[in-house]
């Protein structure tokens, strides 16, 4: 498969540019690590529900992406696939616009149930898009560029997230009742992912020859993935300790919520400073990572996650509050475009979309395991210790990817003989 030229590799980094500025503008109304766990807790949810929700999030896209993998390996029009799944998305969010604009569940004593449903249907289809996104991308991007394509494209998305999170703080400062205005929040984010979506019609792809797989061969060659790639397993090692992050994402929310008192329209502003800051990083992450390899910036997104919680654990006021979340922004910003260019770079030339399906997949129960966790020392009120057992944890992955994984960019050849 050849490489797109440049002149087509430019104008699907203009569309991509586009689609993560609606997608980003979009998910401010409905961010699992402020707006999500906030909204549950207003709902009636129980507290450890509410903040573990974040970490269910991944633990629950991550259930169907191997399946979605196997099953979309044989795929001849990736475009249409694409913009397929995609409308599963498109539907959730209609139907939870609607539900807490309109209907009098959003309002009956077990509206956190009813949202709760939707929040798992929604996480699902996140789970289904991704390895289809993924193998999509990989089809329209030159590897060569392709650091700065997604930090490029992450920037975007984070503009759309500034003012996406501008306008529902003022959406939540309105005379709108609750819950009503989160819905119509809601009712945003479908209109935003459904522009953002009809851009994929407009992307390039390269040509390709389409060689039919079996089922067999996909289990063959995810045995030989797991057995014959060390260097993939130590990074899986580093990760399953990152996953602190996922109860920690929806545990400062709550944490300083409980701590401090503030108005539920601040999830606006956290969304802004997280999405500011994430989009500055995202940008030189990519950059760094094209530059001296995706390691390095995804060492530099570990760190960013181990300095919030240094934070949130001294944390003495709103300022300190406002900190976390841009520092939670800067370890996004980091970690988004190097995760994906790191799947790359593992991978080779081999399938991208068993790669990400089997670290997420791999992944899911020890995220499982945190949130569990978390959540049982958060119904005692240890938030403190919860926080000293995270932090502990990132610190290992820090060590862990810093000292004993070694970047695939450098490490190509021994993993190409490797699995061939």
């Amino acid at each position: 498969m050849n490489d797109l030229n440049l002149k087509d590799h430019n104008q699907n980094q203009t569309y991509n540019n586009i689609h993560e500025f609606f997608w980003g503008f979009g998910s401010a109304f409905h961010t699992v690590y402020a707006v999500v766990p906030l909204f549950l807790k207003k709902l009636g949810a129980p507290e450890a529900i509410a903040m573990s929700s974040t970490g269910l999030f991944s633990v629950l896209v991550a259930i169907p992406m191997l399946v979605t993998a196997a099953l979309s390996r044989n795929i001849v029009n990736l475009k249409k696939a694409v913009i397929s799944v995609h409308c599963l998305i498109l539907t959730i969010s209609f139907f939870l616009g609607y539900t807490f604009t309109f209907t009098h569940l959003g309002t009956s004593p077990g509206a956190w149930k009813v949202y709760f449903f939707f929040f798992v249907l929604y996480s699902l289809s996140v789970g289904i898009i991704v390895p289809i996104w993924a193998d999509f991308l990989d089809k329209t991007t030159n590897k060569s560029l392709r650091g700065k394509f997604f930090g490029l494209g992450f920037a975007f998305n984070s503009m759309g997230g500034f003012v996406g999170g501008t306008v529902l703080k003022f959406l939540l400062k309105t005379n709108i009742s609750f819950p009503r205005n989160f819905g119509y929040g809601f009712f945003i984010l479908f209109i935003s992912l459904l522009f953002g979506t009809a851009i994929f019609y407009f992307y390039k792809e390269k040509k390709r020859t389409h060689n039919k797989k079996s089922y067999n061969q996909f289990m063959v060659e995810t045995k030989l993935i797991i057995n014959s790639h060390p260097n993939f397993h130590r990074y899986l090692f580093s990760r399953i300790f990152y996953c602190a992050t996922l109860p920690a994402m929806g545990l400062y929310a709550i944490y300083c919520q409980n701590k401090f008192n503030f108005d539920i329209s601040e999830v606006g502003l956290f969304a802004v400073l997280n999405v500011t800051s994430m989009g500055l990083v995202s940008y030189f992450s990519g950059n760094i990572g094209d530059k001296y390899g995706h390691k390095t910036s995804m060492v530099f997104a570990y760190s960013f996650h181990f300095f919030a919680v240094v934070l949130a654990l001294n944390a003495k006021n709103m300022f300190w509050v406002y900190s976390i979340f841009i520092v939670i922004g800067a370890g996004q910003g980091s970690f988004m475009p190097s995760a994906m260019n790191l799947i790359y770079d593992f991978a080779g030339n081999r399938d991208k979309k068993t790669y990400m399906a089997l670290i997420d997949s791999f992944l899911a129960p020890f995220a499982l395991a945190f949130i569990i966790g978390i959540g049982v020392l958060v119904n005692k009120g240890e938030f403190v210790l919860s926080f000293y057992i995270l932090g502990t944890c990132l610190l290992l992955a820090i060590l862990l990817l810093q000292f004993f994984v070694k970047d695939p960019k450098e490490n190509a050849h021994q993993i190409k003989s490797s699995i061939e």
